[in-house]
């Protein structure tokens, strides 16, 4: 069964269309990235998988559950943690966890949960006096009570050191290994790269790629880059190279000479540098960073 279904899913406000036409699904068990710039519409498509609005046009399923009709249900079985959620400052770490299970209707261990999420120390301190990571912190702790089958997840490294990164990614791994799905929506490609099975991002409210990481530097034109040291390289060096089959782009430094290009030309390019009387002293490939991928679809260099 599928965790999240879109099925021609609109949603307008006003003149606006933010979420257009948008066909989405998510199997159990996966973590999936959801991607694009501000104002794509990825916060609105979360708002309508929690029911807190409503589409103008398509159904939304989660959990096998109608997302509009079944909406209690459906919160009882995910873990949400959003984007600026604050926390109620007069209450203690301790009392947010027991509210969080009270409205879930379930029972749990309050202390190993804030201990999951590294603020165990905490637990009985008034939330108002928590840095903004353990905030965040204590925001996946409720989230993750009552062993959700969803986890929605925005921005959920937000005000996080690199030690507490490290663990929400430990969480988020820990949580698909026992069968819950995370539908994970992040600007901080690094994480989303490091924990997702797969992506989906979004541009101008429309779905312009659904892949696998390595899917998606498949589908980019010139999903290496060759980068070559030399002893010294011209534009005219390089002319050799521009004309090879499989070669989208090359550059030179004077000392480094950089190739777009695909892995069956690598040779080539080396070749064709030597025969243009270019020194050649050491070479390496590097993949299409996340980040690039998600310029070439957030700006339209690659069309859905």
């Amino acid at each position: 069964m599928a965790a999240i279904e879109l099925d021609g899913v609109t949603k307008q406000f006003g003149d606006v269309t933010a979420v257009s036409d948008l066909d989405l699904t998510v199997p159990e068990g996966e973590v999936f990235g959801f991607l694009g710039p501000n104002g794509a519409g990825k916060s609105t498509t979360i708002n309508m998988l929690l029911d807190f609005v409503r589409p103008t046009a398509g159904e939304v399923r989660v959990l096998g559950l109608d997302a509009k009709r079944e909406s209690v249900a459906v919160r009882r079985r995910t873990g949400v943690l959003p984007e600026g959620y604050d926390v109620y400052h007069r209450l203690t770490g301790r009392k947010h966890v027991e509210f969080a299970m009270r409205s879930k209707e379930v029972d749990g261990d309050v202390d190993a949960i804030l201990e999951r999420v590294g603020i165990a120390d905490a637990a009985d301190r008034k939330a108002g006096g928590y840095s903004k990571g353990m905030r965040q912190r204590l925001t996946l702790g409720m989230a993750l009570v009552g062993d959700p089958d969803l986890l929605v997840l925005d921005e959920p490294s937000s005000g996080l050191d690199p030690g507490g990164a490290r663990e929400m990614r430990e969480i988020v791994r820990a949580e698909a290994d026992r069968g819950a799905t995370v539908f994970f929506s992040s600007h901080v490609l690094g994480q989303v790269e490091s924990v997702c099975d797969r992506v989906g991002i979004m541009r101008e409210g429309e779905l312009v790629a659904e892949d696998s990481i390595e899917g998606l530097r498949d589908a980019v034109e010139g999903g290496e880059t060759l980068v070559i040291t030399v002893d010294a390289a011209s534009e005219e060096n390089l002319d050799a190279v521009r004309a090879l089959d499989g070669v989208t782009d090359a550059t030179t430094d004077g000392g480094t000479v950089t190739v777009t290009c695909d892995p069956d030309a690598k040779t080539a390019v080396i070749g064709a540098l030597e025969d243009a009387g270019v020194s050649v002293k050491d070479f390496q490939t590097e993949e299409t960073s996340l980040e690039d991928l998600f310029i070439a679809y957030t700006e339209g260099e690659v069309s859905a």
